[in-house]
């Protein structure tokens, strides 16, 4: 294991600095998931943007931007990533967007369209790269995808002058280097990865990941496609700091474990946003989750069975990132759009129906108003000493060259 040094992601690195310094010296649809969701170490676990992925190579794309219709066309199109918007309790509306149609006149259409990174980046970038509409005018990537993006000249710059409520971004968000100033990006979300299970089912209390390879778990468990996050989980297992830099063969020997647990049959799929399906079903009972995903299970189910943790070996962090497509000709409406979400109020709403964590400065004294109990989670505001005491860690950040490989060696057991 290589010598501990600060992390090289802003966010995180301003909480452990916190952490060190204090060693020296209306009720909402989501209120209800806080009593018994926190497992025993998931109480004192946090997260937020992980490591930066490197800065663009080769300098400024020339940027060819489409015509603004915003003026005469009031519409907007958002792909998101699934259950990562409040809804109302019939699950067919999303208050706050009713009230930003309501506020602005812009109407917005808004899909679940993102079940991983690599299979919508896939689908969309021939089109971007052709100049062609792919009919949306924001998209949520997460920082090493929004960092392709960005180096590949696929999104557009933000008019920032123009988004008074940007500036509430948390201060250790505001400068990532993939983004410098951030000109073309801001965050929608951050949360981690960890255990999620339904504790009836299961019978017990999973605690480690070695927990998930019991016999009578066999073929019931579902890990997610993003390799940062299930393979990040197994590497911390095996002793790996990940955000210490990472070698291919300790790559390749955390892709083995997965490789032999689909292969002895106990991980049933490995799958995107779409594992939700698997533990709805309950074809799967257990596996490797994002956080917020288990709260928004255990509202839709009215099942408090569902449980997450944090691994004891650790978790894992990231961000996503709100974004307008170099095809777009809506990018004022679209930044409208962010600037709302980044009131403080509306970010509070969000925020209390997801439980992902805010990247809105001020939205934390909002959710004392709505919700006082939610605004001391860990899990929607982190502390340091959550992100100390329990390794939670964001993937190292990656040259093009070890993302690409890394990628083809994820692909080929993704594959199985």
């Amino acid at each position: 294991m290589t010598p501990l040094r600060p992390p090289s992601d802003p966010m995180t690195a301003a909480l452990v600095r916190a952490a060190q310094a204090s060693q020296r010296s209306r009720l909402t649809r989501r209120s209800v998931l806080t009593g018994g969701l926190l497992g025993g170490a998931a109480l004192a676990a946090a997260g937020c943007a992980p490591p930066p992925p490197p800065s663009a190579e080769g300098g400024t794309v020339a940027l060819d931007l489409p015509d603004d219709l915003s003026d005469e066309e009031k519409v907007v199109r958002w792909a998101n990533w699934t259950a990562y918007l409040d809804m109302d309790d019939d699950g067919k509306r999303y208050p706050t967007l009713d009230a930003f149609k309501k506020k602005t006149g812009i109407s917005v259409t808004y899909t679940e369209d993102i079940d991983d990174n690599d299979t919508y980046f896939n689908k969309i970038a021939p089109q971007l790269r052709a100049g062609q509409d792919i009919k949306r005018d924001i998209f949520t990537f997460t920082d090493w995808m929004a960092n392709r993006i960005i180096r590949e000249g696929l999104c557009q710059p933000l008019e920032l002058i123009q988004m008074r409520n940007a500036g509430n971004l948390l201060e250790p968000l505001r400068e990532v280097s993939f983004d410098p100033g951030r000109q073309n990006s801001l965050t929608w979300q951050s949360g981690f990865a960890g255990i999620g299970y339904h504790k009836k089912k299961v019978g017990r209390e999973l605690k480690s990941l070695e927990d998930l390879w019991a016999d009578d778990l066999k073929g019931r468990i579902s890990v997610l496609s993003e390799f940062r996050d299930t393979v990040g989980l197994i590497l911390l297992q095996q002793g790996v700091d990940i955000d210490q830099g990472i070698t291919k063969e300790q790559f390749e020997t955390a892709v083995a474990e997965v490789d032999k647990r689909v292969t002895d049959g106990y991980i049933r799929r490995i799958k995107g946003n779409a594992y939700l399906n698997d533990l709805k079903s309950g074809n799967a009972v257990a596996g490797i989750v994002w956080s917020g995903d288990l709260f928004v299970l255990r509202a839709e189910t009215e099942d408090d069975n569902w449980e997450f943790v944090i691994p004891e070996s650790g978790g894992t962090l990231w961000s996503d990132n709100m974004m307008v497509p170099i095809t777009s000709t809506h990018r004022r409406n679209a930044q409208r759009v962010m600037d709302y979400y980044y009131d403080p109020k509306v970010a509070a709403e969000v925020a209390a129906w997801v439980n992902y964590i805010c990247p809105v400065e001020g939205a934390r004294e909002e959710m004392e108003k709505i919700d006082p109990e939610l605004a001391t989670s860990p899990f929607i505001f982190p502390g340091a000493d959550y992100i100390r005491d329990n390794n939670v860690q964001g993937f190292a950040a990656l040259s093009a060259q070890d993302d690409a490989e890394f990628s083809d060696i994820w692909s080929r057991t993704v594959g199985n």
